[in-house]
């Protein structure tokens, strides 16, 4: 289970973000931070045994001010992501903590690459039968809800804005999301919950890492 002095510690920062207040609270930001990274670590463990992931990476609570209008030093959040193995298996999970029921997970492609994105587009101009099925079915669509993520407002280059798939073709992001109350995040059930969430998500990893492994015409690229 999740410490709850890790939200503690967070509502505390977001009332005193700055240098002094944090330099003064470094011990307890230390314990928070601990124990933020066991069950990360735990959770890597855990997920590993119902996919292959290479690694997991627990993101610095130190915000990168130099080009953003909001100069606080500090996240209020402790947030990190699981990355599979690749080139055979594509996509990603993530998680993030942060009080106030302001938690998520999230799944999916956050920032494909220029031919990864172009070869995703192909295969929704040449048929989105597929995708369509997986992300519409209950049980799917039940834990995950609908495909989120950023997108043009017309069609890219090259694109008919005028083709029955063209609200896959405009998207920059596939992305999935779920939240939870801070109540959840503190429930017995809250590890188990996401495991459960993440393994719902295969079949569509299954189809976008078939995809981005083979051609148009199905063939392997790896």
């Amino acid at each position: 289970m999740i410490s709850k002095n890790i939200f503690s510690f967070l509502k505390a920062l977001k009332g005193h973000n700055d240098r002094e207040w944090f330099k003064e609270n470094i011990s307890t930001f230390r314990t928070a931070e601990s124990d933020v990274k066991l069950f990360y670590s735990q959770l890597y463990g855990q997920l590993n045994q119902v996919d292959s992931i290479d690694n997991f990476k627990v993101f610095r609570i130190y915000r990168d001010v130099r080009f953003s209008k909001n100069k606080t030093p500090y996240k209020t959040h402790f947030s990190g992501s699981f990355y599979r193995t690749k080139p055979e298996l594509r996509g990603g999970y993530y998680l993030h903590l942060a009080p106030n029921n302001e938690s998520f997970i999230a799944t999916g492609f956050w920032n494909p690459n220029k031919e990864d994105l172009m070869r995703l587009r192909k295969e929704f101009e040449t048929d989105a039968e597929d995708i369509r099925a997986i992300i519409a079915e209950p049980r799917f669509k039940a834990v995950w809800g609908p495909l989120e993520g950023d997108e043009l407002q017309s069609a890219p280059r090259g694109f008919d804005k005028q083709h029955p798939n063209i609200d896959l073709i405009r998207k920059k992001q596939f992305i999935f999301s779920k939240k939870y109350t801070d109540k959840e995040v503190f429930s017995d059930q809250f590890t188990q919950n996401v495991l459960d969430s993440f393994k719902a998500i295969r079949p569509y990893f299954d189809y976008m890492s078939s995809v981005l492994t083979t051609n148009l015409n199905g063939e392997s690229i790896l």
